[in-house]
């Protein structure tokens, strides 16, 4: 029966793919650099360099391509996620040290993985490139090109070689399916880009006005501040009093929504690798099982290690089975946790938004501006790998869980051993309902006879006053012997449930493991205080707001002059007729105050920009004087 299971896994082991991605990933840096010039060759520098500068001869091309906005970005955020979940399959293998181009020596293995990440960033780099660039109609088209090869490799390799070792038929699906998927939505979102800013470039359509730096969900949030608080209409649902309430005034940024969808993607896939490393040891331990029995139909059962390999071969098949009941809840624990991540991000920065510091601890109320600074850089790729670690780790510790369960418990009865299993789980429960009622009887003693009565009806307890002194002493001594086995007990628990808590939280980055005063030594948790710092200082509703009064108003400033220009370039006669009641002109004769504002007009028609030039004076000033011009408008 092993056997022929094993033949169903390793149905192509010898399987030859024309087509390998790693090998692929090495040519994909040509096109990746090509597209990285030609968008950069569009992208205009806002300074030119001066004229000594070698820079100066590229005049004001070649700008720095943004691939993503870690801090401010809330738009085309699946899209982003998209582009990050097909970097999955690799970041997987970058996690695993699976990934090295370079064969060096031990000690250089670290910048081995360095240059390995950076060349799995710049094979990447276009997609996020063209999603950001602002020339959508080029980046569409080099952007749907590049997603369309990785689209067709990863379909030949599937194609080519769909079964493997572990998992057997459709292992590779298995695998790169979600890759796929991910490549696909991009393939659409290119084609929408196209079809989109096609019209545009042919004029069919109106050019897309710059996008505001205010978003639509922070000018709601400002609205909400300065408005008066708004009676609840009706009752919240169970969803949103217990799970989470939708909120119009906030949105997540596309570094958390690509975060999580990458980290969903890496643990699927850590659950798939690590089920296959459970089924080759699940197939060691059945040959070691198979020697074991035939050892035991050898000697016929009687020889002196025939219990021990029967429990050996117990505990075996106990821990193969809870491994894979495990595999559930500790894959839904993980899940739990990136939603709940999320819901704490949006709590801890509104609480910033509003001045709330209290729920940090004291040492991170003001975090170091360069720390803060590699925390939004390191996040994403610290959370997935908390995610996963965090994973394991719980996968291990409920796995023991679960054998000691089938040990204390179910294990008893299938040996017909239920009547001394319930015998010792009664005395075990009558002890520590003792050790407990012990415990709640010392606190009853003292607040009934060594406190002092109440001061007032209204108090909710009895102040912290002695009361019965000699009989205080007398109970203290006499429990002090008592005291020492208890806390024996109470020092057992406590590692205990540090242990249990710290294996459980291992996964969670925004809420530290380590006991109070030490967590400045949890670097995750750092990592996660200074992102949101930076999120708070740049993304605040309330001061981008602010920052959007300022550029407005400025531009509002030189729209002003623009209509000054305008107003001087229309046609004479209408200028006349609404100038005539300034200029006072009654009558035939002229003064020549008015004769001379009317060669000023004729020159400041003929030459609109001398306006800005002229000189302050007394009287009717330039500013004066364009006013005048201003007021045709209402002619």
């Amino acid at each position: 029966m092993l056997a022929a299971s094993t033949r169903t896994r390793q149905i192509n082991i010898t399987c030859d793919n024309p087509v390998d991605r790693e090998v692929f990933l090495h040519y994909s840096l040509i096109p990746s650099l090509c597209i990285i010039l030609v968008l950069s060759f569009l992208q205009r520098r806002e300074h030119r360099r001066q004229r000594d500068d070698t820079s100066y001869l590229l005049g004001n091309h070649f700008g720095i391509i943004v691939p993503l906005d870690f801090v401010g970005t809330f738009s085309n955020r699946w899209s982003y996620g998209a582009a990050f979940g097909a970097t999955a399959n690799k970041v997987m293998f970058l996690f695993s040290e699976g990934y090295q181009p370079l064969t060096v020596p031990q000690w250089a293995q670290a910048f081995v993985l360095f240059i390995g990440g950076m060349e799995v960033g710049l094979s990447y780099f276009p997609f996020f490139a063209c999603l950001s660039s602002e020339f959508q109609l080029v980046s569409s088209i080099l952007g749907f090109g590049y997603s369309l090869t990785w689209f067709v490799v990863t379909v030949l390799q599937i194609s080519q070689c769909p079964h493997g070792q572990f998992l057997g038929r459709f292992e590779t699906l298995i695998f790169y399916w979600p890759s796929l998927l991910c490549l696909g939505f991009l393939l659409g979102r290119f084609l929408h880009m196209f079809f989109k800013a096609l019209p545009v470039h042919l004029g069919l359509e109106p050019q897309i006005e710059e996008k505001s730096m205010l978003e639509a969900h922070q000018a709601k949030h400002v609205k909400q501040l300065l408005s008066k608080p708004r009676p609840q209409e009706g009752e919240k649902s169970w969803f949103q009093t217990r799970v989470y309430e939708w909120d119009p005034c906030f949105q997540f940024p596309s570094r958390m929504v690509g975060t999580l969808l990458l980290a969903f993607i890496c643990l699927y896939l850590f659950i798939v690798i690590e089920f296959c490393v459970f089924l080759h040891v699940r197939d060691k331990l059945d040959m070691f099982e198979d020697k074991l029995e035939s050892y035991l139909i050898h000697m016929n059962e009687t020889g002196t290690l025939t219990p021990i390999i029967l429990q050996v071969k117990e505990l075996i098949s106990v821990t193969k089975g809870v491994w894979v009941v495990t595999i559930l809840p500790a894959a839904l624990t993980c899940v739990t946790y990136l939603f709940h991540i999320l819901a704490c991000y949006r709590k801890h920065m509104k609480r910033l938004w509003a001045g709330d510091k209290h729920f940090l601890p004291q040492k991170f109320h003001s975090p170091s501006s360069a720390a803060s600074v590699v925390a939004i850089a390191r996040y994403s790729g610290w959370q997935i790998a908390y995610i996963l670690w965090g994973y394991l780790i719980i996968h291990v510790v409920q796995s023991l869980c679960g054998v000691m369960l089938m040990y204390g418990l179910v294990l008893p009865i299938i040996h017909h051993r239920g009547l001394e299993m319930l015998q010792g789980f009664g005395l075990g429960v009558l002890t520590l309902s003792i050790v407990v009622g012990l415990i709640i009887l010392q606190v009853w003693i003292a607040g009934t006879f060594f406190l002092q009565p109440k001061l007032g009806t209204s108090d909710k307890q009895k102040p912290l006053a002695l009361n019965n002194r000699r009989a205080f002493h007398n109970f203290n001594y006499f429990l002090f012997f008592y005291n020492v086995l208890l806390g024996l007990g109470a020092c057992l628990s406590r590692l205990l449930i540090s242990c249990l808590l710290g294996t459980w939280l291992i996964a969670r980055i925004d809420r530290t493991i380590m006991q109070s005063g030490y967590e400045g030594a949890d670097m995750g948790f750092g990592a996660w205080i200074g992102m949101l710092f930076v999120d708070h200082y740049h993304t605040n509703p309330v001061l981008v707001s602010f920052c959007h009064i300022l550029i407005t108003s400025h531009k509002d400033r030189e729209l002003q002059k623009t209509v000054k220009y305008w107003c001087l370039n229309q046609s004479a006669g209408i200028l006349i007729q609404c100038l005539l009641p300034q200029l006072r002109i009654v009558g035939p004769r002229f003064s020549a105050r008015a004769r001379t504002r009317w060669f000023l007009l004729q020159t400041l028609i003929n030459n609109p920009r001398l306006v800005m030039l002229r000189k302050s004076k007394s009287g009717h000033s330039s500013g004066d004087f364009t006013q005048i011009l201003l007021t045709c408008s209402d002619c």
